[in-house]
């Protein structure tokens, strides 16, 4: 057998996404040239590594087999380069971050000096909701989770970065009557909410409820962008963080209506589990942040203040 590094990588990322055109564009690579590279990787061995079936791609039992030992390999590799630059005496390693969808608006302006000035340490962030994110601390599969409400089930340390501030918002040229009622801005618009599992849902929701309001609930999206979008089209309003609409605010795209009770008002944490061994990598970034935080926020946030 003669299969090359770049074959493993490319075969894992296929068995992850059962998905050709997938794995090609997650892996930047034209999908004739994964096809090439994953026959070229099959030819290798007598047993079958995949299968379709209809238009789909399924992997066999061999094949994950293989994925499995793939994934150890490419590991150790990584191992490898990481003692490299160990004893070079450079901060190395791996920073898994897993992300609620508006703290992409966040995360990266903490992390990317620190990356910079330590080009060993490799960076794997994952956005999606609240709800996967705490998920996959619960399960140790991420060094720290940044998140907008503290989970209640978890023993977690934490290091509070800034305020996360939730308004009603409306398409620029939607018209409201002079003086709108609180009951009428969520009874008689058109709300627009994040999916289950959103921590935005889940304070828009309590808002809601804590006011007796009976709304008028028109879709339901699964990102804060498709949410923005939505909005900014007329489709409807929502409560939405003000992280995520800065630009929209400056071009006129949407605009914020006062409400009495709002803004809402929570915080982002960057947290992990109390019981874990955190490594070098990551002992290193919480040391920046304590050193570097401020001035981040002052720098890049300080807009917020305004509101």
């Amino acid at each position: 057998m003669n299969y090359t590094l770049h074959q493993l990588q490319i075969f894992l990322k296929i068995s992850e996404l059962q998905s050709i055109t997938k794995a090609s564009e997650e892996l930047h690579l034209t999908q004739p040239a994964v096809s090439i590279q994953l026959k070229n990787f099959q030819d290798q061995f007598p047993i079958p590594l995949t299968e379709v079936v209809g238009r789909r791609l399924f992997i066999t039992d061999f094949g994950k087999e293989i994925a499995q030992a793939a994934e150890r390999i490419l590991n150790q590799v990584q191992e490898i380069n990481y003692r490299t630059m160990a004893f070079q005496g450079k901060l190395s390693g791996r920073l898994k971050i897993s992300v609620v969808s508006t703290g992409k608006y966040v995360m990266p302006f903490f992390m990317s000096d620190f990356m910079k000035e330590n080009p060993g340490v490799d960076l794997i962030m994952d956005v999606t909701n609240k709800t996967k994110v705490v998920r996959s601390l619960e399960k140790n599969e991420v060094d720290f989770a940044l998140v907008s409400v503290l989970p209640d089930k978890l023993n977690v340390k934490g290091v509070e970065l800034m305020p996360n501030k939730l308004f009603y918002v409306s398409s620029y040229n939607r018209k409201f009557p002079k003086s709108p009622t609180k009951r009428s801005l969520f009874e008689k618009v058109p709300l627009i909410y994040r999916e289950p599992g959103s921590a935005t849902r889940n304070a828009m929701e309590s808002f809601i409820e804590s006011n007796n309001f009976s709304v008028n609930k028109t879709m339901e999206l699964t990102s804060n962008e498709a949410v923005k979008q939505a909005v900014i089209s007329g489709l409807g309003c929502s409560i939405m963080p003000l992280i995520g609409i800065k630009n929209a605010l400056k071009n006129k795209d949407v605009k914020i209506i006062p409400v009495k009770g709002l803004p809402i008002i929570t915080n982002w944490n960057l947290i992990w589990l109390k019981s874990k061994n955190l490594s070098p990598a990551a002992v290193a970034f919480l040391d920046y942040l304590a050193k570097n935080k401020e001035e981040i926020i002052q720098q890049k946030f300080n807009w917020i203040k305004g509101f």
